[in-house]
């Protein structure tokens, strides 16, 4: 299992092009995000959300600043270091899922622990209580060509979550799914997150995704512009019923208002619409890979 960790960013500088011609994407960006904790990164496009996302994640490599995780300047690993980080430590959740077409449910989500050296039956049943800890069970044979939407995001955040990873990235995880679709995935999104204490780290646009992190920065020309961690939510951006501000472990919600569920923001104009209890159902201990 990997060790829980806060992962901070100090001070990133990235630009892309060339000399003479280079464009800022980050200009001196830090902060934090503990364990079982979850940011939202918001901003207009080009504001440099996503490139913030891939210099924590290790993807690239900033210009200057440092990404400590662990214990570790990822910014001073090898390539192939941080890829063993991505592997082993880091999940993924794209916005169009990222499946592998040809596989079947419960090989997608068990990919991260093949990669790794887990056997192939080994790997597959974790895989398999994954997808039934997300309300896919009977679906593990079925090929992202035969599943929903929703159910197929459902197997990306299996496949994020099987090696129990200290961070789960997301990059617009509803941006291809209907209101009513993302409303399921967020929820499963954040709960499955805060059950095995990973830190969430979302990119979005749009801030009722942003509403159900317990904390939210807002970016513009490569620098943090807002934060909630400074004592208050931005305007118009309400975290979800008990979830305080700033961001940090997250506490268990309260008693949600009568037409919304528990974990989620409340109802209103423009806002994710109220559902019943979804059908999955946490199980008695979370599945971790043995190391």
């Amino acid at each position: 299992m990997t060790t829980r960790s806060a992962l901070t960013a100090h001070n990133l500088v990235k630009t892309y092009g060339t000399a003479g011609v280079l464009t800022p994407a980050l200009a001196g960006v830090s902060l934090t995000v503990g364990p079982g904790g979850s940011l939202a990164v918001m901003g207009p496009s080009g504001s440099g959300k996503t490139t913030l996302l891939h210099c924590l994640a290790g993807v690239l490599a900033p210009i200057s600043g440092q990404v400590l995780w662990a214990g570790q300047d990822l910014t001073a690993l090898s390539e192939t270091a941080r890829t063993g980080l991505r592997r082993t430590d880091f999940g993924f959740v794209f916005q169009s899922g990222q499946l592998l077409p040809e596989l079947p449910a419960d090989e997608n989500a068990a990919l991260p622990l093949m990669l790794a050296g887990v056997g192939r039956a080994e790997a597959t049943d974790i895989a398999r209580r994954w997808l039934a800890y997300l309300g896919l069970a009977g679906m593990e044979g079925r090929r992202p060509g035969e599943l929903s939407g929703g159910q197929a995001q459902r197997v990306a955040i299996a496949r994020a979550l099987v090696g129990s990873p200290g961070v789960v990235f997301a990059d617009e995880p509803t941006g291809a799914l209907d209101q009513q679709t993302g409303y399921e995935v967020l929820q499963v999104l954040t709960e499955a997150t805060r059950a095995t204490g990973a830190a969430l780290v979302i990119v979005t646009h749009d801030p009722q995704v942003a509403a159900w992190c317990s904390r939210t920065v807002h970016m513009r020309d490569g620098r943090v512009v807002a934060d909630t961690a400074d004592g208050a939510a931005p305007a118009g951006l309400a975290a979800p019923p008990g979830v305080p501000h700033p961001g940090g472990v997250s506490t268990p919600p309260q008693e949600p208002p009568s037409n919304a569920p528990a974990g989620g923001p409340t109802q209103g104009e423009g806002s994710w619409p109220a559902q019943a209890t979804p059908s999955w159902t946490a199980p008695m201990h979370t599945p971790v890979v043995p190391r």
